[in-house]
């Protein structure tokens, strides 16, 4: 038997809500970070885009291109902190999103968490 089944190509996954989710909602599922494209109701089968390019809101400031990006779900934003590891990491910023943006474009889930390096003995 295998280790392991192919299922589907991870661009979306399936996702059933205990709440109505909008479309464009950014969801949080742990360390993973969806967006819905299409509305859900509440104990419904749908789906998440974990991967694509998205405009969502962004925090203060200037957030350049390629910046690591977190989502804070309390002020529903995308974020430079990881609010001292509290939020999930959402992606990299595509492009530069200047003072006075109301959004960032992200690609969602890009790269993996930084860790520090251990000395060689």
């Amino acid at each position: 038997m295998p280790l392991a089944t192919f299922v589907h190509d991870g661009a979306a996954i399936d996702f059933r809500p205990s709440s109505d989710v909008a479309a464009g909602d950014v969801v949080v599922l742990d360390q993973l970070v969806g967006v819905a494209r299409t509305s859900i109701k509440a104990n419904t089968l749908g789906s998440l885009a974990v991967q694509g390019v998205f405009d969502v809101p962004k925090g203060p400031g200037v957030i350049p291109a390629g910046a690591q990006l977190f989502w804070d779900a309390g002020a529903k934003a995308a974020q430079t902190s990881s609010g001292s590891g509290t939020y999930p990491r959402l992606g990299n910023a595509v492009a530069l999103a200047l003072l006075n943006d109301a959004t960032v474009r992200v690609r969602l889930n890009t790269g993996f968490p930084e860790y520090q390096a251990l000395p060689v003995p």
